[in-house]
C-alpha cells in the first residue's frame, strides 16, 4: 500500500509518503503559508520516491480539530489529490495524531483553540489504537479534567495556558503528517477510507470568533 498525508491543524506544515510500512515525511513551520507549503512539500517527496499523485492508493489527512482554515486546507488537498487518483481519503483525529506523536499511551492531548478555549481529549492506546477515555471537546483551559493516574499532557495548550494541573507535560509536541500516517494504514488496511466527497474536517467549533459582548460573558 502507498498513500500520502497530510496535516496542517497547527502552525506546523507536514505531509508523509508512506510505501509499504517505510514513512518519508517533511515538515516546516508555516504559521500562516500552509497552502503555499503544502502541495509543493508533496510534490518533493513523491519526486524523491519516482512517484506521480496516480501512484497513490489512497491519501489521508489530519480532520481536527484545529485551526479552521488549516484543516480545509488539509481536506481540500487531500480530496483533491484523491479525486484525481480515484483513490479513497481517510481523516484521522489530530488529537490521536498529537498522541502518537508523544511516545506515550496515556496522553491528555490539548491544543489551544484561540478565543481563551483549548481542545482536548483524554486518550488510552492499546494493541496499537487509541480510545478515547474522554470524548474530544472544546472547553475553557479551568474546564480541562485531570483523571487519575500517570498521564502526559501534551499539545499548544500546555504552552498558552500552563500544566493546567498535570504533573507532567509536553506542550511542544504537536500533530504531524508523520503520526497520521502511522495511524492511517491499519485503517485503510481494514478498507475504512470513504469516498473523497464525504471527507469532511472536524471543527467541534461553529464560531471562529467571538464578540466582546460574548467573550465578557465567558
Amino acid at each position: 500500500m502507498r498513500f500520502a498525508a497530510i496535516e496542517t491543524s497547527t502552525e506546523w506544515c507536514s505531509v508523509a509518503l508512506w510505501q509499504g510500512g517505510e514513512i518519508a515525511a517533511l515538515e516546516r513551520r508555516a504559521v500562516h503559508r500552509h497552502s503555499e507549503l503544502a502541495l509543493p512539500m508533496l510534490e518533493r517527496l513523491l519526486q524523491a520516491a519516482g512517484l506521480g499523485p496516480r501512484a497513490l492508493d489512497a491519501v489521508a489527512f489530519g480532520a481536527g480539530p484545529g485551526s479552521f482554515t488549516g484543516l480545509r486546507i488539509a481536506c481540500g488537498l487531500a480530496q483533491g489529490l484523491a479525486l484525481a487518483a480515484g483513490v479513497p481519503v481517510i481523516g484521522i483525529s489530530t488529537l490521536e495524531a498529537l498522541a502518537e506523536e508523544s511516545g506515550a499511551s496515556r496522553v491528555i492531548a490539548c491544543l489551544d483553540a484561540r478565543m481563551r478555549e483549548v481542545y482536548y481529549a483524554e486518550l488510552e492506546k492499546s494493541a496499537g489504537r487509541w480510545t478515547e477515555v474522554l470524548a474530544a471537546r472544546c472547553v475553557r483551559p479551568a474546564a480541562l479534567e485531570r483523571p487519575p493516574g500517570e498521564w502526559l499532557g501534551c499539545g499548544s495548550g500546555f504552552a498558552e495556558y500552563g500544566n493546567l494541573g498535570l504533573e507532567r507535560v509536553q506542550p511542544e509536541v504537536h500533530p504531524s503528517a508523520f503520526a497520521v500516517a502511522r495511524l492511517a494504514a491499519p485503517r485503510l488496511a481494514a478498507g475504512e477510507g470513504v469516498d473523497p466527497a464525504l471527507a469532511a474536517p472536524r471543527y467541534l467549533r461553529d464560531k471562529v470568533a467571538y464578540t466582546q459582548a460574548e467573550l465578557r460573558g465567558r
